[in-house]
């Protein structure tokens, strides 16, 4: 169902690794989920504690869907940090989704730090049984389709 690019996230993981500081101003280093599949869609759930509900932004096209959101870094200058280990900027995540999937029913909420995303699939992918029907006397077969749910 999904494909993902992880040479995309280790890069982005390097980046962060060599040019993060202390103190300093860090992006996010990735965005931890979970996928799985239940009856006839998937479910993804990615935490992102601390970021504004109004930043979160899920966008499917061609094929790919992004989770973007952002969490601000405070804003006290007066602050001397003794350890600044939460990350703030702007988590990005990309996934291709593959053949099979509704796009147009794809549907996401937020709530306490955790971002859920569900995915259905398409009416024609979904797994059916084939029933097969023997005539009267002959030997034709006819079989109709019949869901499987």
């Amino acid at each position: 169902m999904l494909r993902f690019d992880p040479f995309n996230d280790l890069d982005a993981m390097t980046r962060g690794l060599l040019t993060s500081q202390a103190g300093t101003d860090r992006s996010p280093r990735f965005m931890p989920m979970d996928l799985y599949k239940v009856d006839d869609h998937y479910v993804l759930t990615a935490d992102l504690p601390g970021v504004d509900p109004g930043s979160v932004d899920v966008n499917v096209d061609s094929g790919t869907l992004t989770l973007t959101a952002h969490r601000s870094a405070r804003s006290e200058d007066s602050v001397q940090w003794l350890t600044s280990e939460r990350f703030f900027g702007t988590y990005r995540r990309q996934l291709a989704l593959g053949e099979g999937i509704d796009t147009t029913r794809i549907s996401a909420t937020y709530e306490n730090g955790v971002l859920t995303v569900t995915i259905p699939l398409a009416e024609r992918a979904k797994p059916r049984r084939i029933e097969v029907v023997r005539s009267g006397g002959g030997t034709q077969i006819e079989a109709t389709t019949v869901d499987a749910s």
